[in-house]
């Protein structure tokens, strides 16, 4: 049969010990929380866990650790954000308004306008590539350009053109859709 005595002193050492950790590092852990967008209740929490954690290991003999409040933390700290890694995961989307078939739409008469801009040669060398998406090579012949890097160089500036108009009248994405 145990000594009754011994069981009183082993569960008063157990407690001076958690009361312990608990007065060094709960505030860390609970400004660590916060900081994350955690509660205080949900610091508390992560606190309880990692200190039962804490002590398995000790009991067990498998704590090496020489800073107990620092590993007592880090074991606080990696629960919290698996648990904050959990929790964001299942956001719910009851209340997120996804609406499919009002997708905006970019008005084509705007768009077309300042494509226009940039001249003639300009529109049908960027359709050819991006509508007609020709290759370089048969821009270039069809152009009358030496080469693909000409054509190439030629496609760069007429964007320019184009984005520079965008630029003069200080319009924005919004500005082109209806």
């Amino acid at each position: 049969m145990p000594d009754i005595s011994n069981i009183d002193q082993l569960s008063a050492t157990r407690e001076e010990l958690f009361i312990s950790l608990y007065k060094k590092a709960f505030p860390a852990v609970a400004k660590y929380v916060n900081r994350m967008g955690g509660t205080f209740d949900e610091a508390k929490d992560v606190f309880q866990d990692a200190l039962v954690a804490y002590y398995e290991k000790a009991v067990s003999g498998k704590l090496t650790a020489e800073n107990d409040m620092a590993y007592l933390i880090g074991i606080a700290k990696n629960l919290w954000l698996k648990r904050y890694r959990d929790s964001s995961q299942n956001i719910s989307l009851d209340n997120v308004d996804i609406s499919i078939d009002n997708r905006e739409i970019p008005s084509e008469n705007r768009l077309m306008h300042f494509l226009e801009t940039a001249g003639k040669k300009c529109m049908e060398l960027l359709r050819g590539f991006y509508y007609d998406q020709l290759p370089l090579n048969d821009i270039a012949t069809l152009f009358g350009f030496s080469g693909v890097r000409s054509a190439t160089v030629q496609k760069y500036k007429c964007l320019e053109k184009v984005r520079e108009t965008i630029k003069e009248k200080a319009l924005t994405y919004d500005d082109f859709m209806e």
